[in-house]
């Protein structure tokens, strides 16, 4: 059901597609398409024999100056190759229980785009020039008509991938964690843009993550991978990149990368049924059943990742003329096809997710936890439960963060049952709320963890002092100047930022001041309709600037002369009365 859902992510050729295409007539290609705007994925396997990375400065040998051995398609440009290890990172910190290996974007953006056409992206990681599916028509194809007005692929009837990453605009811009879409943007500029390696590569991780995944898993590795092309044949050569990735590679410089030679239905040709054999649709099915005996998604499981086959020479994507390798079945450098690898285990079905750890989770506000949220899958005989992806979910009533602004975080269960969240980020919202830990995918209840915000500490104050010496006056019926009040806080003559002062008007009782129901007054500035010139005779909220001043907001009066008292009250109990003095209105003849 997980590649059902997300296998709209890009939209890719079909060799049926071309078959279908040219028996009906193709419709003609628009003049200003760019590069490949009909080709399919690429589908060369990796050669046999590992990468050996360059030579660094510091190698003691004289020709130690970045010669490459090795097979040269295991150097990844250098831009291309920081955006997948800076999503990586980034989605570690926001979803560390996915496990995002970098070299699984880097076996992605081979197949889907030869890693940006060999590295041709500026300093920003944006193609020098759009990277565009062809146009999805129903010929062969998903038909998607347009979605995003051209927006992201120029094509106003019919929307195509677009970008290293090959993202359809509609999953680029829709759906996704927060509705808005699974675009991000990856390189921090605050655009997101299919056509930004760095934005990509992100949005793409995102992705293959989504659903609570733990991509260290085989089967929610195959699953990530099918649900961004939903053919087995496509899975089968995104693994064998990934493997070979894993083996080693190195940083070629931009523009510099070897481009893939293998596409289906290139030149009018098929090269040995290595093609897309379903073209997209919104649940991932195409028309094409035309590329040979391949297995058919939902009816077969996918086999594991393929040992990199061929001859060596970076072509192995033909078959040789005179040998005995079918194409497609991975071999071992001893020329015996690979054993297909067991299914993994499922893990011990969880009944039950347990709160662990120190439960005491309170901080002030604007700082970390100490404590990280944590709790134990257990069976039904108590036993830890390993490899369960335990989702950590804020509520809306806090304004606490997972790392990178996150509401929830996936963690999966050790050994020991153990999923921990990542560290949580206190807001400057005070109080409780209920953090809620889920077993994604398992019927286990789900746990309720409370977590405190305290008020931070309220800096000390041992003085409060007006700033001007003028006397405060006003006549009855008439508002004070204007910022008439203005007070500094210190404390033991430094200057006090951030205190919080309570203004009140009071009765001039030596004993026991309260508040006073006439004379001078505030006015609520929160107030609306009839309740906006209320009198408010205490105001709270207030609070002193970095230099440790306050200015009072307009204080208004009635109709009483006379004179009046406001005490200025901090939390630690220093105080501060000023007079105010209302005269009566003058009279007229």
């Amino acid at each position: 059901m997980a590649a059902l859902v997300l296998a709209a992510l890009t939209a890719s050729q079909s060799p049926a597609g071309a078959k279908n295409t040219a028996a009906k007539g193709p419709e003609p290609t628009p003049a200003d398409t760019p590069i490949d705007g009909g080709a399919a994925y690429y589908t060369d396997l990796p050669p046999l024999n590992s990468p050996v990375p360059p030579r660094g400065s510091n190698d003691p040998r004289p020709d130690g100056d970045g010669i490459v051995t090795g097979p040269a398609q295991a150097g990844i440009p250098a831009t291309v190759l920081a955006a997948y290890k800076k999503a990586e990172s980034e989605i570690r910190a926001a979803d560390p229980g996915c496990r995002l290996p970098w070299q699984l974007l880097a076996g992605i953006g081979k197949v889907e785009s030869g890693q940006a056409r060999g590295g041709a992206v500026d300093a920003e990681g944006t193609t020098l020039q759009p990277i565009l599916g062809p146009q999805l028509n129903g010929h062969g194809f998903a038909r998607i008509t347009d979605t995003d007005g051209g927006r992201y692929d120029g094509d106003r009837t019919h929307d195509r991938a677009v970008g290293p990453m090959q993202f359809i605009p509609s999953t680029w811009s829709q759906g996704g964690p927060a509705g808005t879409g699974w675009g991000a943007d990856g390189n921090g500029d605050g655009k997101k843009d299919p056509n930004n390696v760095f934005d990509a590569a992100l949005a793409a991780g995102t992705y293959l993550c989504a659903g609570g995944r733990n991509l260290s898993v085989q089967q929610d590795l195959d699953s990530a991978v099918l649900g961004y092309n939903h053919s087995e044949e496509y899975l089968r050569t995104v693994l064998s990149w990934f493997a070979f990735y894993r083996t080693g590679s190195y940083e070629v410089p931009d523009g510099k990368g070897v481009l893939p030679a293998h596409r289906p239905g290139a030149n009018g040709t098929r090269d040995h049924a290595r093609g897309r054999t379903e073209g997209r649709t919104g649940h991932g099915r195409g028309t094409g059943d035309t590329a040979g005996n391949l297995p058919h998604p939902g009816r077969t499981k996918p086999n594991g990742p393929a040992k990199p086959g061929g001859s060596g020479d970076g072509h192995t994507g033909s078959h040789t003329p005179g040998g005995d390798h079918t194409p497609g079945t991975p071999q071992t450098p001893g020329g015996k096809p690979t054993p297909t690898p067991k299914p993994p285990t499922k893990p011990t079905t969880p009944t039950a997710l347990q709160q662990a750890g120190d439960q005491d989770l309170t901080t002030t506000a604007g700082t970390d936890f100490t404590t990280k949220p944590q709790v134990r899958a257990v069976d039904a005989g108590g036993k830890p439960v390993a490899g369960v992806p335990v989702r950590f979910t804020l509520p809306g009533t806090t304004d606490a963060r997972f790392p990178g602004g996150a509401t929830t975080a996936v963690v999966t269960t050790g050994k020991d049952g153990l999923a921990t969240a990542p560290t949580l980020h206190a807001g400057d919202k005070t109080g409780d709320f209920t953090l809620r830990a889920t077993a994604v995918g398992r019927t286990a209840p789900a746990v309720d963890i409370k977590a405190t915000v305290k008020a931070k500490p309220a800096p000390k104050v041992d003085l409060l002092t007006r700033t001007s010496d003028k006397e405060l006056t006003a006549t009855a019926g008439h508002a004070f100047a204007e910022d008439a009040v203005e007070i500094k806080a210190t404390y033991q003559g430094k200057i006090a930022a951030g205190v919080p002062i309570t203004a009140t008007m009071i009765t001039d009782a030596p004993d026991h001041p309260v508040q006073n129901d006439k004379g001078p007054y505030f006015k609520d500035p929160q107030a609306t309709g009839d309740n906006k010139d209320k009198p408010l005779r205490t105001l709270t909220g207030l609070t002193t600037d970095a230099d440790g001043l306050l200015k009072l907001p307009k204080i208004y009066t009635d109709t009483h002369p006379g004179t009046f008292l406001l005490r200025l009250t901090t939390p630690n109990g220093t105080t501060l009365t000023l007079k105010l003095k209302i005269a009566a209105p003058a009279k007229t003849a």
